[in-house]
């Protein structure tokens, strides 16, 4: 039996850091999506765990999260199956796309299937959630408001598809190196605190009203850290996020999350992109482009180009721009040096 898959890339069409929590990371509330651009995998049973990666072999070590999430599922069931793993990268490294996540969410979802486990997708998510932020998002797919540091996720209907033009400047930023420049901007002591930021208390948001839901490449750099914020060095390192922090899967019950995610995901879905522009954030860019001045020199290159709406993506150091079409998305892409065309993508079939 041979399983092939792909592993779609994520945008940020919003990344609001709320504050730090007891537990040292970052509370977040995000609106994430699902996009054309994907990774190839393939997976065949055999005695042994092996990887090829664009034809080159990788040691299976801890590092790789594609093989972390065979390892997860084995030591899950208390087996020891074996797979065949072939992988095509075509997600850049350190992009602030998800590409690490989103293997190891197809790995899940594939070696579910190879290894006949049957185990439902709550189970899937809840493993997801311990190898990396974005893994459970990335099992999901479509459109979702993300919270607390990637656990908290509610599905969003009717997600777009949205023409997109989009560049990844340099090599890539590291997401541990993004969010301790943002620490340098916010410090606990209040030195250089912004208000929009306060501690979090108890490893709680701030009060998010939204339950979670259903259910020759640097791969070992990237896998290592994608979807990882790093811990504030000042914060304790304990506290109740073993219980705060669970991903939970109860679908909402008769209440929908409220705030400006929903207001954007509508401006959205109507393409009214100017006041989906206003309403969106992403708490990282300055700290980003600090580190990387091209990141801003691309969105301003789109914005040049005619785009209506332009973010960074995640950490960076990928800007992506919007359009109404997709021959207005094409133009963009030809001035823009680097840039590729895809789309958004709906949610992932049951």
């Amino acid at each position: 039996m041979r399983i092939i898959c792909e592993a779609h890339a994520k945008i940020n069409w919003s990344l609001n850091i709320l504050g730090v929590r007891e537990d040292g990371y970052h509370e977040l509330d995000m609106l994430m999506q699902g996009i054309e651009l994907c990774d190839e995998l393939s997976f065949e049973r055999a005695r042994w765990l092996t990887l090829t990666v664009d034809g080159q072999p990788l040691p299976v070590g801890e590092r790789n999260l594609v093989v972390r999430a065979a390892n997860a599922l084995n030591d899950y069931m208390g087996q020891r199956n074996g797979a065949r793993i072939r992988l095509t990268k075509r997600i850049p490294a350190r992009a602030g796309l998800g590409g690490g996540s989103a293997d190891c969410a197809a790995a899940l979802l594939a070696l579910n299937r190879l290894w006949n486990l049957r185990l439902p997708m709550p189970a899937l998510m809840e493993i997801g959630a311990k190898l990396g932020a974005d893994v459970p998002f990335c099992i999901l797919g479509g459109l979702a408001r993300v919270g607390g540091f990637g656990e908290r996720l509610t599905p969003l209907p009717d997600a777009p598809s949205i023409p997109l033009a989009m560049v990844t400047p340099g090599d890539g930023l590291s997401t541990a190196a993004v969010f301790r420049a943002w620490d340098g901007e916010h410090r606990p002591d209040g030195a250089k605190a912004s208000p929009a930021a306060p501690k979090i208390s108890e490893g709680r948001g701030a009060a998010l009203p939204f339950s979670a839901s259903r259910g020759g490449s640097r791969l070992d750099e990237e896998t290592a850290l994608d979807g990882a914020q790093p811990r504030r060095a000042e914060a304790p390192r304990e506290g109740n996020a073993g219980k705060e922090g669970r991903l939970s899967c109860e679908r909402p019950a008769g209440r929908e999350p409220c705030g400006d995610m929903l207001a954007l995901a509508d401006a959205l879905r109507r393409r009214d992109f100017g006041r989906a522009q206003a309403l969106s954030v992403n708490s990282l860019e300055a700290a980003a482009i600090r580190l990387l001045p091209a990141v801003g020199e691309a969105m301003e290159a789109f914005r040049a180009a005619g785009a209506p709406f332009v973010r960074m993506s995640g950490s960076g150091s990928t800007v992506f721009a919007a359009f109404e079409t997709e021959a207005e998305a094409e133009r963009a892409v030809e001035r823009v040096p680097g840039a590729i065309l895809t789309r958004t993508a709906a949610a992932r079939a049951e």
